[in-house]
């Protein structure tokens, strides 16, 4: 439980991050980063499985760029769910997505680093 929680602080920081750097994402309120960090951990472990096995032709013929696209429609998918979380445009949905994506990505390095400490 611990692990998610740390997973989705860095979320929430690379989503407030391409609330400022990427126009067309808008987050009004630090109430709904949380929730939309939290929201996208769960969908991310549920619903994104499912789209990337479907999308998977797709995606090889993509050379995998596809991908970009089903995070940025993980990303869509949460703000449709909340009020104060708002993407406008898949452009604005993929550069979120590749924001968020490197915000996890150094998140997982800071816990695989705690991980070897142990």
């Amino acid at each position: 439980m611990a692990r998610f929680l740390v997973r989705a602080v860095f979320a929430a920081l690379g989503l407030w991050v391409a609330s400022k750097v990427t126009p067309g994402v808008v987050v009004t309120n630090t109430g709904s980063l949380i929730a939309a960090a939290l929201l996208l951990g769960i969908v991310n472990a549920f619903v994104r499985p499912i789209v990337v096995v479907l999308t998977l032709p797709l995606t090889l013929v993509t050379l995998g760029l596809f991908l970009l696209v089903v995070n940025a429609m993980m990303i869509g998918l949460v703000a449709a769910m909340l009020d104060g979380f708002q993407v406008q445009g898949l452009f604005a949905g993929i550069m979120a997505a590749v924001i968020t994506g490197l915000a996890s990505w150094i998140g997982a390095a800071v816990l695989r680093d705690d991980r070897r400490r142990d």
